[in-house]
């Protein structure tokens, strides 16, 4: 081996070293934050090239969608964001409902919310209007959840304030971006069906705690 060959050896062998330290904390990055993290934003940060954050960045979502890992990283809302596969959702989901209560959204809040995500920017009377039921105690629950946020207001007479969805939605729901919404059939299936498995008694339950609590007639929370 001659000198020119022995020094790209040892530059080849530095630049892997380096990279392979970058992929550690890219990892680490991603696995400690809740929000999803653009390339930008890791790169201004960790004062870094983009297309090299973005080469390693790509490398790692294709490490952990190998088999042998629980978790994946994925491009979810324009950033990426840690996250426990598809394939091992029932087995976690319910392991964690054995620990704490999940928080639901209920049938109302599930049909407001797909009314907003398919039809936005939209108002109030317009969500009225589809939904044929008052829905502002709904509206509220999902303002206060950060799953919508106001738009600005419609020029029409009155001006009424317009709601959209948020990054947040595109997070809870693991989308990369509104395209990738389902159906409008499939999102409220997909509520039920969460609906019905709340609905359903716990073994050990009391009958006082087996009767679901219900809502005055006319009401809509």
């Amino acid at each position: 081996m001659d000198e020119m060959d022995a020094a790209q050896l040892a530059e080849d062998q530095s630049t892997d070293s380096e990279d392979a330290q970058l992929q550690a904390i890219l990892e680490a990055i991603v696995y400690i934050t809740d929000e999803p993290l653009t390339v930008q934003q890791i790169a201004a940060a960790i004062e870094q090239p983009i297309d090299k954050i973005k080469r390693i960045l790509d490398q790692l979502v294709e490490e952990y969608g190998k088999p042998e890992h629980g978790l994946s990283i994925r491009e979810i809302a324009g950033g990426y964001k840690m996250a426990t596969k598809a394939e091992h959702h029932e087995a976690v989901r319910a392991f964690v409902k054995k620990l704490t209560p999940p928080m639901k959204l209920s049938l109302p809040a599930l049909e407001t919310l797909a009314v907003i995500a398919y039809k936005q920017p939209v108002t109030t009377p317009e969500i009225m209007e589809i939904r044929g039921v008052q829905g502002a105690g709904v509206l509220k629950t999902l303002l206060d959840r950060k799953l919508i946020a106001e738009a600005g207001r419609k020029d029409v007479v009155g001006r009424p304030l317009t709601y959209k969805t948020t990054k947040e939605f595109l997070v809870q729901f693991g989308l990369k971006d509104l395209k990738e919404l389902p159906t409008l059939k499939e999102f409220e299936e997909l509520g039920r069906l969460e609906l019905v498995e709340e609905s359903q008694p716990e073994p050990a339950a009391t009958a006082a705690a087996e009767s679901p609590a219900t809502e005055p007639p006319g009401t809509d929370a």
